[in-house]
């Protein structure tokens, strides 16, 4: 339990292998020519911009006749009230001639592990679990004691829909393509890609995005919010806050090119 709320208020950074300094050089932007990627932020149950988004993604690539992959960054459930119907749309309402990658969040880890160890997670109602049960029909009348957490986790058992569970599991932690690593929360500093932990990938922050060191691929994370997308040499941050901001942010690759849409911005 003090694991798991050290991880919520900001746990202590772990060192890295080496120490962090400013990478020789950088990692030129590059996508494999005949493909473009659409990588979409922290959605956190806001079905109304997830729609709008995806039909401006749906517009943008009319024209394109290459291979178009999407690429959602994690955390699709917590603090939007409508976390069951973003995990509907993204299960049954793909978007037709892309194909798709789910990368786990944080949000999503906590959940499962809430499923897993009640008594443990239970935190994760503090934070947003709270309405993703409302989503779900699940009741908050009952006191958060340890006994009513298990029988909070039973009657979300019971009400979430077995396909829903799948794909919970069934996201990935990474996604690699030309240049960039796709990621929920960001690397440890100093580590190959192939020697980070889930931890990290789901949870760090501070350490990571300080950091000034050249990874060996562009990083594109969220987990961390800004007002507005930040642009580094070694990583882009694209979790613009949309459950209260009401800008999610979708990064347009392809080639060396790097561009935008957002909701809630006029695009000009």
């Amino acid at each position: 339990m003090k694991k798991f709320v050290e991880r919520i208020l900001g746990r202590p950074e772990r060192k890295g292998g080496k120490e962090d300094q400013a990478g020789s050089g950088q990692v030129e932007p590059f996508i494999p020519a005949g493909r473009r990627l659409y990588c979409i932020g922290d959605i956190h149950g806001r079905l109304d911009l997830l729609e709008e988004l995806q039909e401006m993604i749906r517009v943008d690539a009319e024209s394109f006749e290459g291979e178009k992959t999407v690429i959602y960054l994690g955390d699709f459930i917590d603090r939007g009230a409508q976390s069951k119907q973003v995990l509907d749309l993204l299960l049954e309402q793909a978007l037709e001639g892309f194909d798709a990658v789910h990368l786990l969040g944080n949000h999503e880890q906590t959940m499962l592990d809430f499923l897993e160890q009640p008594q443990a997670a239970g935190a994760w109602l503090g934070f947003g679990g709270q309405v993703t049960l409302m989503s779900y029909g699940v009741g908050l009348g009952r006191v958060q004691m340890a006994r009513q957490l298990v029988l909070l986790r039973d009657e979300l058992e019971a009400k979430l829909p077995q396909s829903h569970l799948e794909f919970l599991r069934s996201c990935r932690l990474t996604h690699t393509e030309g240049s960039y690593c796709f990621v929920h929360a960001g690397i440890r500093p100093g580590l190959e890609l192939e020697q980070q932990v889930p931890d990290d990938l789901l949870w760090i922050r501070d350490e990571f995005v300080r950091s000034r060191r050249n990874h060996g691929a562009i990083v594109v994370h969220g987990h961390s919010i800004t007002e507005e997308v930040e642009w580094q040499p070694n990583r882009i941050g694209i979790d613009t806050g949309a459950y209260y901001s009401g800008m999610l942010t979708a990064l347009v690759l392809e080639g060396a090119g790097q561009r935008l849409l957002q909701t809630g911005r006029d695009s000009a």
